[in-house]
């Protein structure tokens, strides 16, 4: 006995070779690398048993599972037999049944100090005594050679994007956590009432604001308030010196003339005349008669010639910290007579629009999605409901001194909801805006969001590239946002990311689709419907020039505001071919009138009798000869210095 105390307490296991081999290979592990190995099988055993079916008790391993592949070392003082190893094996198992399931599944390894082993022979002296572990979590454990590592890396019930379908009920299902840290919790779709969330009562009243009211009686004075005056004026300013800086020191613009010139762009987009060329509209044979009456060919050609919306003096200094130097003014005014005149609803959109043109611009996008694929990209905020464009601003590239930590989509969904924001709205998004740092910032802003987000988030669970059914949905929370996973296909499954539903309903019909799929295909609907109103009587046409290609582009937006104001206002059936045709009717009177209307039988013009006299005025020409007279100065006055059909002087009127 006392040789045999001398002796390490070890086992030595050898493995009996083939008949054919002639050499023994013998492996020496510890008691307690063996009880290590032991728990390892049976966990490796547990878990494959609760991936395929958590539910399926373990059973204790058999006979058959061990072969005889063991022999004795009589060297050796402590030796395990075959019959107590398979007996110490089938214990460990049953002890691992007594374990909880929550335990079983990952959790911690219970304390095992109260239990005894079963065989008499078993030394408590040795490694593999009880109090091994009273600290499991503390240690790895130990993988004997060639045993696969499942305990530590668990095979995922979840198929992958290119795997097979799985149907896998709420039981089943369990929370997740994305890359970010932000936790999901699967949830049954259903409806529940009860009331409305904080974000999503409007609390300020839509529709026309008392300036659009009070100011609206006709088309005309509808577009007035978008083209107001004051933005005419500008542009009458800027083209004169334009026209002053090439050398036509003569040459004059007003804005009657101006309204008029804008009535023949209007009118061309109406009567789908964009690639038909100047010589053509005011074709005797062929031409529109409305452009022959209103202005003649050679005055369209010097207006479109001189056309300018800044001055060129101070356009170097301002072109250094703005690319859109060249139409900023009359773009900001238009911003800012669309806010003035209307509030938007309950429902938003944020809509991309590439407003075709090849012009040579340092900021032109390519798109190739697009009907269009080259142009200039605006991001525009709509309201659903009236299609009014309410708020908007030009891409122009990437900008150097924006900060890179700040996201693209979110800037521009804030920039253009700034004006709508904290009343109770929801906005709509598409994938290059949606977020989840963005539903969270608007949510403290008491605004919803409701819009498709792109499945490489990383605020996003793993579940959202498994493959489904078809028509399938699937639903999870995180805090007050939810996201719905729905098959629309075999093959692409989207995801809606809402703040706005609190639960999702699975609407009744063949494609089972959600609440949040269907709002969302409603609002962006009415984006595709404005801009196919756009394109169908846009005033664009083929120019060199990329400011006077957004010119048509602020024509044409404030055209559909101006029929938005008109119907809420006035008439609401009208249509919009109707409300352009009246318009360029109202918009060309006064210049017409101007130049045609007889002279008044009030105003009489005092004609000089004798020789002519030279023009006193001298504001459009250099003493030309004249018989007329100034009806209030009596001084007088030429034909180029006459602002009305009966005689009246620039410096009187």
């Amino acid at each position: 006995m006392e040789e045999d105390e001398e002796k390490p307490q070890s086992l030595i296991l050898q493995i009996k070779p083939e008949e054919n081999e002639k050499e023994e290979s013998q492996t020496s592990i510890s008691a307690e690398q063996m009880i290590s190995e032991t728990v390892g099988e049976a966990y490796e055993r547990r878990e494959l048993a609760c991936i395929s079916d958590p539910y399926t008790n373990l059973q204790p391993n058999t006979d058959e599972d061990y072969p005889e592949s063991s022999e004795i070392d009589p060297e050796s003082s402590h030796f395990v037999t075959k019959k107590r190893t398979r007996r110490l094996k089938v214990d460990v198992l049953t002890m691992l049944q007594d374990i909880s399931a929550e335990n079983s599944d990952g959790g911690q390894i219970e304390e095992f100090e109260d239990d005894e082993v079963s065989d008499p022979t078993f030394s408590p002296d040795s490694s593999s005594s009880s109090s091994d572990y009273d600290e499991p979590e503390k240690r790895p454990r130990l993988h004997a050679a060639g045993e696969s590592r499942l305990a530590n890396n668990p095979v995922s019930s979840e198929p992958s994007v290119d795997g097979p379908a799985v149907t896998a009920s709420l039981d089943s299902c369990h929370i997740e956590t994305a890359k970010d840290g932000t936790v999901w919790t699967p949830v049954e779709p259903k409806a529940t009432g009860g009331r409305s969330q904080s974000q999503n009562i409007h609390t300020e009243k839509e529709g026309l604001t008392p300036y659009s009211c009070h100011n609206i009686r006709d088309p005309l004075t509808a577009f007035v308030c978008l083209m107001d005056r004051v933005m005419l004026q500008d542009i009458c300013d800027c083209t004169i010196a334009e026209a002053h800086r090439c050398g036509e020191k003569k040459w004059e613009l007003s804005i009657a003339e101006l309204r008029a010139f804008i009535a023949l762009l209007l009118a061309r987009g109406v009567h789908n005349r964009r690639d038909t060329g100047v010589e053509g509209l005011w074709s005797k044979e062929w031409g529109v008669p409305f452009f022959t009456s209103t202005m003649s060919r050679n005055r369209f050609r010097d207006i479109m010639r001189f056309l300018r919306f800044d001055q060129k003096h101070t356009r170097c200094t301002r072109l250094s910290n703005d690319k859109f130097a060249l139409v900023r003014n009359v773009w900001d005014r238009l911003i800012q007579n669309s806010l003035a005149s209307f509030k938007p609803g309950a429902e938003v959109t944020i809509y991309e629009q590439l407003f075709p043109t090849k012009s040579r611009c340092p900021f032109t996008q390519f798109m190739p999605k697009k009907t269009f694929k080259f142009g200039i990209k605006f991001w525009l905020a709509v309201d659903v409901d009236t299609k009014y464009i309410f708020n908007g601003y030009p891409y122009l590239g990437k900008d150097p001194s924006h900060p890179t930590t700040q996201r693209l989509g979110e800037d521009v969904v804030l920039t253009l909801m700034e004006p709508a924001l904290g009343e109770g709205r929801n906005v709509t998004t598409d994938g290059i805006f949606t977020s989840l740092h963005l539903a969270h910032t608007l949510l403290e802003k008491n605004t919803s969001l409701l819009g498709i987000i792109t499945k490489n988030k990383i605020s996003l669970p793993l579940s959202v590239h498994q493959k489904a059914h078809i028509y399938d949905t699937k639903v999870m929370l995180s805090e007050r946002a939810t996201l719905t996973i729905y098959q629309r296909k075999e093959r692409k499954s989207v995801c809606i990311l809402s703040t706005m539903h609190k639960s999702v309903e699975i609407i009744e019909g063949p494609k089972k689709k959600p609440s949040t799929v269907q709002y969302y295909n409603r609002t962006r609907k009415a984006v595709d419907i404005l801009d196919k109103t756009l394109q169908q009587f846009s005033s664009r046409a083929a120019t060199r020039r990329w400011p006077v290609a957004v010119f048509y582009n602020i024509l044409d937006i404030a055209a559909l505001n101006a029929w938005v104001l008109y119907r809420s206002c006035v008439d609401s059936k009208i249509t919009r071919r109707a409300f352009i045709l009246e318009l360029c009717q109202e918009l060309r009177v006064e210049h017409v009138l101007c130049s045609s209307i007889p002279i008044s039988s009030s105003l009489p013009t005092v004609l000089i009798t004798g020789k002519r006299r030279s023009c006193t005025i001298r504001r459009k020409c250099a003493k030309n000869k004249t018989s007329k007279t100034c009806v209030k100065c009596l001084q007088p006055v030429c034909g180029q210095c006459t602002v009305r059909a009966y005689s009246v002087c620039m410096n009187c009127e």
